[in-house]
């Protein structure tokens, strides 16, 4: 559907969204798979992704730990993930773990500790090389995420299926591995017997060394398994060169990028951090896992997280979909700042005002992003009429700041910037009690309460900052029942066209006291 606008604005053009793409037209070129000389081939055109991505957006650059990195590969549906969560006994915000075959998409990084050395494991989708097997989409993205890690990888677990036994997929994998010349261990899951662990010696015919029998759901095995990489580990010494430091977590901007499936997000992503970190395509769905990216742009370091697209709750069952909006969910809660990504292409429906509310209930600064602009065609009436849109649609977030932007072409995209700096200002803003009480005292002599039927009065006597994160503004008054809900509104609105709260929610607290403080 067309993005509805008020007296009959003009639609969309008739150009698709992905012709002028840069990532989709770059897709159609690149990952031409040779399980001979595949290697350089991709990272070449991994290259040439990214180095188109960052035109956008300057002076950006991903902030890695100072810690080695280990990658996790194999083929889908051995249980990667379920072994990432035993390594780093993260079982209830670790990656996705569903038994169906292409569930993990995008490499997500993951602390884990063992034998005092810190270290990341990288949890990345199964490896299909040739197109229709095993019905996994997305299988040349699918590639080109799990090569990053592995480029950047000080040690490698290649896990296999010890119920499955040495399958054709995996001796190309372990060909592909030995080119790389990355220090492997051989990780045969799902060894939940003692004739299992027998079983796995099958996979000495890899060639990859010593196969380690384990469990990632019972966790046997995964001692000797932790053992040997933190060997590895130390031969190549405990540390990367050329990464950073420790980061102070406390100084980091949490950014989370929500919206309905579709609208842009991974997109958008891309073009903020400046290299394709996320899978980008057309099907709704796409992303899977909340990615967290860590950035420095000039002296701030934010924290980026792409979430997936969150449907209505009466279309999502139990099981991944309902993990994935879970884990969108708990990005809201984590970050300070919540980017809305909402499609220029579509209507904005309940869903879009459903997650404005959601951001307001969790207290969160909010930035309005209207994807996918260029769309549009437009007049000299367009703007505004899309802007007085979405305050009457979104009248929950009606004082966040609204972008029209296009991560296709990265219009305006710079912006974004600028924006969350400025509404992160005024979400940790702290105000003076004499200046509250004096615009308090305008609002009241512009606008007094109303007297009861009963005869009383509400008097406002005093009122103070008691936090910030976001502005929480405690009122003082006789009994807070005399106060309805349209003068509390008239109170807030005052409040936030006064001082300039804008992009962050304004709590008032409204506590009743018998008598004014003696001054």
């Amino acid at each position: 559907m067309a993005f509805v606008l008020p007296h009959g604005l003009p639609r969309l053009k008739s150009r698709g969204f992905f012709e002028k793409c840069v990532w989709n037209r770059v897709c159609k070129k690149c990952l031409q798979w040779d399980t001979v000389h595949g290697k350089s081939t991709l990272i070449k055109d991994s290259k040439k992704r990214q180095e188109e991505t960052k035109k956008g957006i300057p002076k950006t650059r991903i902030i890695k730990r100072n810690v080695p990195v280990v990658a996790i590969v194999g083929r889908p549906n051995v249980g990667k993930s379920t072994l990432l969560n035993r390594l780093t006994r993260n079982f209830r915000s670790g990656a996705i773990a569903v038994d169906v075959p292409g569930i993990t998409r995008d490499r997500t990084y993951h602390s884990a500790f063992w034998n005092g050395i810190d270290f990341e494991l990288v949890d990345t989708g199964g490896l299909v090389f040739e197109e229709g097997k095993d019905k996994v989409p997305f299988i040349k993205e699918i590639r080109e995420q799990a090569m990053i890690a592995l480029n950047e990888a000080t040690a490698a677990i290649f896990v296999v299926d010890s119920t499955a036994g040495v399958t054709e997929l995996d001796i190309q994998i372990a060909r592909m591995l030995r080119r790389l010349g990355v220090p492997v261990l051989v990780a045969a899951n799902k060894c939940d017997e003692e004739q299992r662990s027998l079983d796995a010696n099958e996979f000495w015919k890899l060639g990859l060394g010593e196969p380690f029998p384990v469990s990632g759901i019972h966790g046997s095995g995964t001692g000797d398994l932790l053992d040997k990489l933190t060997e590895y580990i130390k031969e190549r010494g405990n540390g990367v060169q050329g990464l950073d430091n420790q980061i102070d977590e406390d100084n980091i901007l949490r950014v989370a990028i929500v919206g309905r499936p579709n609208a842009g997000k991974s997109s958008i992503l891309n073009r903020l951090v400046g290299e394709t970190r996320a899978i980008v395509s057309d099907i709704p769905g796409t992303t899977r896992d909340t990615i967290d990216t860590t950035i420095q742009r000039d002296e701030r370091i934010y924290c980026f997280m792409d979430t997936a697209g969150i449907r209505r709750k009466k279309m999502v069952e139990y099981g991944t979909e309902f993990f994935m909006i879970n884990r969108a969910f708990k990005a809201i809660r984590r970050a300070d700042l919540v980017v809305l990504v909402v499609d220029a292409v579509a209507d904005i429906v309940e869903q879009d005002e459903k997650l404005a509310e959601r951001i307001v209930e969790e207290g969160r600064g909010c930035i309005i992003l209207i994807n996918k602009w260029d769309l549009v065609q437009k007049d000299e009436h367009t703007y505004e009429k899309a802007q007085k849109y979405v305050q009457t649609r979104l009248a929950g977030v009606s004082w966040a700041p609204c972008l029209f932007v296009s991560a296709a072409t990265g219009q305006r995209c710079e912006q974004v910037y600028n924006t969350i700096e400025s509404v992160y200002e005024q979400y940790s803003r702290r105000i003076s009690t004499s200046v509250l009480n004096q615009v308090l005292e305008e609002a009241i002599l512009w606008n007094p309460p109303s007297t009861s039927k009963q005869g009383k009065q509400g008097k406002i006597y005093y009122c103070t900052q008691v936090s910030s994160k976001p502005p929480t503004i405690t009122l003082f008054v006789n009994a807070p029942k005399l106060f309805k809900e349209n003068y509390r509104k008239y109170i807030e609105n005052y409040f936030r066209k006064s001082l300039g709260l804008e992009g962050t929610p304004l709590r008032l607290l409204w506590r009743g006291k018998k008598r004014p403080p003696s001054i």
